[in-house]
């Protein structure tokens, strides 16, 4: 049987962390891919986009490149408007129906994960695989019941947020993402602050 991890979010830029914790997933839970999966509009994260959709798509290309187990889905961005991950657990289910799929989250997300449009939906379909961050929800959201994977690893305090201010402040981001997505940052001038 496959075994699929999803990795969604707004990748606003891809970093390190978000390549770390995949391939930490990857590893422990013996998938046999991670499919990252850049998200039209987060429904929890509604702002004006500093990057458009089709930039966060080419950068988390850009950024898995090189690791044949990473996989990049367009799923959300070809479905447009907000995007729930229910929607596209069924879509990957319905396209590998005999794959065991793992939704990876950061255990910051867990403690929202019941605000989330069909969690018991979600469940049936996928297991979560929760990697520990600061802050972590020991507790699940309330919801003892519900099995977790936990994925360890180092503590990572990386945010794309971060990232986006130090760019605007013309700091370096070297290391914190990869070079081709670095490169293309600088390219499109993304992150500036517009006049």
């Amino acid at each position: 049987m496959k075994r699929i991890g999803i990795f969604g979010g707004s990748f606003d830029p891809p970093h390190i962390g978000h390549l770390i914790i995949a391939e930490l997933a990857r590893e422990q839970l013996l998938l046999d891919q991670v499919v990252f999966v850049p998200a039209f509009v987060p429904p929890h994260k509604m702002r004006d986009n500093v990057s458009t959709a089709l930039d966060r798509l080419r950068m988390t290309k850009l950024a898995t490149r090189g690791n044949s187990s990473f996989r990049v889905s367009d799923i959300e961005i070809r479905r447009k408007g907000v995007s729930y991950t229910v929607d596209t657990i069924r879509a990957i289910k319905r396209r590998y129906p005999a794959a065991k799929l793992f939704l990876i989250v950061g255990g910051d997300s867990l403690a929202q994960f019941w605000s989330w449009k069909a969690p018991d939906e979600i469940l049936a379909n996928a297991s979560l695989a929760v990697y520990a961050r600061p802050g972590y929800d020991k507790e699940r959201g309330g919801r003892a019941d519900v099995r977790v994977h936990s994925v360890r690893g180092p503590l990572l305090q990386i945010s794309s947020t971060e990232i986006r201010k130090r760019i605007a402040a013309k700091k370096s981001v070297r290391y914190l993402v990869t070079q081709p997505v670095r490169s293309y940052i600088a390219r499109q001038r993304l992150y500036r602050h517009r006049s």
